[in-house]
């Protein structure tokens, strides 16, 4: 974050990008997008690309991997080595990824219905074919679609979005210049019915009258991302419901 030769992020109160300060990028999702899989979802955030296919509830291989008393979550977050011109680490998953990982595992351990399927595992796969900053929200919003759709009970349809700081001004959902310049970026999955903090990570300092300001637009900000998950569930049956009508 940070850095010298800083470009100006902020002209005229508007972003590089032409949005507001507490403005997302278009979102789009499609749900049964990967046809063997029980559960699936793809999402356009911005110019991120993101799939996710869910597998399970299914034995717990090798056993001792399970638990007697409640399902496993496990979770991996990849970047395809196209993604961006970065360097994804092309021989496996890098460190960044095992860490987006074991966070993304954490939030649907809190939000899955686990008790209900002992000795039983639930792998989710969370594949970024495209990336302009902020894909491990964008990959938690679309696991959670994916996992509605696949019928694991859960507590809730969680989402995740960011917001920044540059330098007095907070954004919401940044972009990738954006994460690379900032001098701050918190990222927090909130489950909405309860209002309940799944994932909260914090790089760069704020105040606590930011971090108040920030969970506000963060929840703002869900009321919108949860309509388009909500959509994207109801899309395939109201598409039935239009062909019976015919």
């Amino acid at each position: 974050m940070g850095g010298e030769n800083k470009p100006e992020l902020i002209v005229n109160g508007k972003r590089l990008d032409g949005r507001m300060p507490d403005e997302l990028r278009p979102i789009r999702i499609m749900t049964n997008v990967i046809k063997n899989a029980d559960g699936s979802a793809y999402i356009e955030w911005g110019d991120n690309k993101i799939i996710c296919g869910v597998y399970g509830p299914k034995e717990a291989l090798p056993k001792h991997t399970g638990n007697p008393e409640r399902a496993v979550v496990k979770c991996r977050y990849q970047m395809a080595p196209f993604s961006s011109l970065e360097d994804h680490g092309r021989t496996g998953p890098n460190r960044r990824a095992h860490e987006i990982s074991k966070v993304t595992k954490e939030v649907f351990e809190n939000a899955i219905l686990l008790e209900q399927f002992p000795g039983n595992a639930i792998e989710i796969y969370i594949e970024v074919l495209q990336s302009d900053g902020g894909t491990r929200a964008a990959g938690i919003t679309c696991a959670a679609v994916a996992l509605a759709t696949s019928g694991i009970p859960m507590r809730d349809v969680p989402f995740a979005v960011s917001v920044g700081k540059v330098g007095n001004t907070l954004i919401l959902d940044m972009n990738k210049i954006e994460d690379n310049y900032s001098d701050a970026d918190v990222p927090i999955c909130i489950s909405p019915r309860t209002g309940e903090i799944l994932l909260l990570q914090m790089d760069g300092n704020i105040t606590r009258e930011e971090f108040s300001t920030i969970v506000a637009m963060i929840k703002k900000a869900g009321e919108k991302i949860g309509k388009i998950q909500r959509d994207a569930l109801k899309a395939p049956y109201e598409a039935i419901s239009e062909r019976y009508k015919r």
